[in-house]
């Protein structure tokens, strides 16, 4: 903040010194103001040129010399003027009394930048909420010091109103202004002329300065507590003996308190692992908060010293990392039930019980044959639920290796085993937590995993692999199966209690063979979407095709439906596709009656006669021509749709 004095302004200050101005200059002012009044344009010698720009100014504003009164802001703009200056009035009161000890018999006052008086202190008082505008006013010092937007003094004489004039208090004011260079306010002191000389001015120019200092690091505090208060990131400051000194927004949100807990120690939040690791740098702990209301609360936290004394304890809550990563990786469920096709009393007969399914909350347990679309069924049911907004996670519990099954589906502690992820991992159902996971391949659960599951359906809590406590879940369990479970169940295969627990409310998505009038509308469904993705202009298929995919038994059912129409799409020459370009499986073919038993070949020649062998001489038994042929009936299944072939034509009589 600089002086913007012309050579005039400091021949003035010069002149003045611990005694009052001398009859000359001041008859030569009055001169000078009279003759303002009278209209004089020109201006006299003896008047500085800012302070007869501001004369001039007045008489056309029409002020009225003689009319000393004071003009008020209303008392409802008053009222929200000084709440909305409330911290720089706190700010500037400090340096003001300060200055006043400099200035025993004067006063100073602090105005806002439309010239409302917001405080004032000394002897002659500026009454709060009265207006010092120039235009308001005339030629004050607040005034004139707000239009020219610096430094400024004015001496008695060279007020405009006769009652300033006669008071004979020289006055030094100097703007208040932010980190931008905005004026926000107008500090001003006013003195006997022997208390007021040149370094007056340097001193309210410094008490300015020192309040606009005191706004810059307010502003700048306030700033940093709007960045803290919107982040999506709980944060809680502690000092040297671990109280509380802060927590925004998110903590509070997260731990359900209020400010009421600043002071407090940390452990008031709730008991955690955490409380051992305060005085040391953590980061990403994974940490359970037992809070006083019974519930947990599971973060990634960081501890950071601060080398002031302190810490900063930062937390992620998991639920909200696990949201941001579903985003990414994309589990979402994606189909409903209008995406499902078919109108045969079957499929509709699945649906209905699908929405049934969808309005509760209860287990559900979805069978049917291998490439049905069980998981259209899941991911449908979904949809329609109350968690459609949460997260659908599909699980293959027959594609996870059996060593590893409850670190997949419950996550691990770091440590937990050679080769686990640093920091330990969440399993399936802690991604799920708050949606659906679904279960598929629910019979291929090893025995160890039926036991954890069983927990997590009977107390709503998942334990991680090396974990001591465990962690609660909000998760509705949609399982499938194409095995048998209740068969199972008899051969001790699969544990009573959690078959009956998952088996709350079911549905059996029906094979295509028994839906046969769907046939023709899934195979244009899928032509339509194969022929716009392969860039193909097939627009459907001959009568002798079609009939043949409608006669074809379909043992790997809508998938291979899909997979063979894919395939014809890609081999058509026309506009339709033909017999000739379908799989070879499905072309009507010899019964398969004509094989003779014989006995069980390896898998690894003459596949199919050993197969075809296997199911002839147990009458179409999968589990026992699984054990004749050495396979598991998983691997059977597969081969089996690979050949085209179905164990019901098998157990029809010789």
């Amino acid at each position: 903040m600089s002086m913007a004095f012309s050579v005039q302004d400091l021949d003035y200050l010069t002149a003045l010194g611990p005694a009052a101005l001398n009859d000359g200059p001041v008859a030569a002012l009055e001169h000078a103001w009279q003759a303002c009044r009278s209209g004089q344009v020109q201006r006299p010698v003896a008047v500085r040129q800012v302070i007869w720009d501001s004369w001039r100014r007045s008489v056309e504003a029409g002020i009225d010399p003689a009319d000393n009164a004071y003009r008020f802001a209303s008392a409802d703009t008053l009222a929200a003027t000084l709440a909305s200056h409330r911290v720089l009035i706190a700010a500037a009161a400090q340096v003001m009394h300060g200055l006043l000890a400099y200035n025993p018999r004067g006063h100073i006052n602090l105005t806002d930048a439309d010239g409302i008086t917001l405080y004032f202190c000394g002897l002659d008082i500026t009454p709060v909420g009265s207006r010092l505008l120039e235009s308001v006013q005339g030629t004050n010092c607040t005034g004139l010091a707000l239009a020219e937007d610096h430094l400024v003094y004015v001496l008695a004489e060279e007020n405009f109103a006769s009652g300033l004039r006669q008071r004979r208090m020289h006055c030094a004011a100097a703007p208040i202004k932010n980190a931008q260079g905005q004026t926000l306010a107008m500090l001003t002191l006013t003195a006997e002329p022997g208390w007021f000389h040149f370094h007056t001015l340097g001193t309210v120019q410094a008490a300015a300065e020192a309040v606009s200092r005191q706004m810059a690091l307010q502003g700048l505090l306030e700033e940093q507590q709007t960045v803290l208060e919107v982040l999506n990131e709980g944060l809680v400051v502690l000092d040297e003996r671990g109280c509380i000194k802060a927590l925004n927004r998110y903590a509070r949100q997260l731990f359900g308190v209020g400010l009421e807990l600043l002071g407090q120690p940390f452990q008031r939040l709730g008991r955690s692992e955490l409380s051992a690791a305060l005085g040391e740098a953590v980061r990403d702990l994974d940490c359970t908060f037992h809070l006083h209301n019974r519930s947990q609360l599971a973060c990634l936290v960081s501890v950071c010293p601060l080398e002031q004394g302190g810490v900063i304890v930062s937390l992620r809550e998991n639920r909200r990392i696990r949201e941001i990563t579903r985003r990414i990786v994309g589990t979402q469920a994606s189909y409903t039930f209008d995406t499902i096709q078919g109108t045969s009393r079957a499929i509709q007969d699945a649906l209905h019980l699908g929405r049934i399914a969808s309005r509760s909350e209860s287990t559900t347990l979805i069978l049917g044959e291998s490439g049905t679309g069980k998981e259209l069924f899941a991911q449908a049911i979904h949809n329609a639920s109350d968690r459609a907004n949460g997260p659908f996670v599909a699980v293959n519990c027959g594609a996870i290796p059996r060593d590893l099954v409850q670190s997949e589906l419950f996550g691990h502690v770091e440590g937990a085993f050679t080769g686990s992820a640093r920091g330990g991992s969440a399993g399936k159902f802690e991604l799920a937590d708050g949606g659906t996971i679904f279960l598929d391949e629910i019979g291929d659960m090893s025995f160890d995993a039926q036991v954890s599951l069983l927990r997590v359906l009977q107390e709503g809590e998942i334990t991680r692999v090396g974990a001591k406590n465990s962690r609660q879940v909000d998760v509705r369990i949609i399982a499938a199966t194409h095995r048998n479970l209740s068969q199972a169940v008899a051969e001790g295969a699969f544990r009573e209690d959690l078959y009956y627990r998952l088996n709350v409310l079911n549905l059996t998505v029906p094979p295509l063979r028994m839906r046969r009038e769907d046939i023709p509308l899934l195979a244009r469904h899928f032509l339509a979407r194969c022929a716009r993705s392969l860039r193909k202009t097939v627009q459907g298929f001959s009568p002798e095709a079609l009939e043949m995919l409608s006669a074809y038994a379909w043992p790997g059912n809508v998938r291979e439906l899909e997979n063979s129409v894919e395939r014809a799409t890609n081999l058509a020459t026309g506009e339709l596709i033909q017999a000739a370009d379908l799989p070879l499986e499905t072309r009507p073919r010899a019964t398969l009656r004509h094989y003779e038993p014989q006995p069980a070949q390896d898998l690894s020649s003459h596949e199919m006669h050993a197969i075809v062998a296997a199911l002839t001489t147990t009458r179409g038994n999968i589990r026992l021509a699984a054990r004749q042929l050495n396979v598991s009936r998983g691997g059977l299944y597969n081969k089996m749709s690979r050949f085209g072939l179905s164990a019901a034509d098998f157990r029809s009589p010789l």
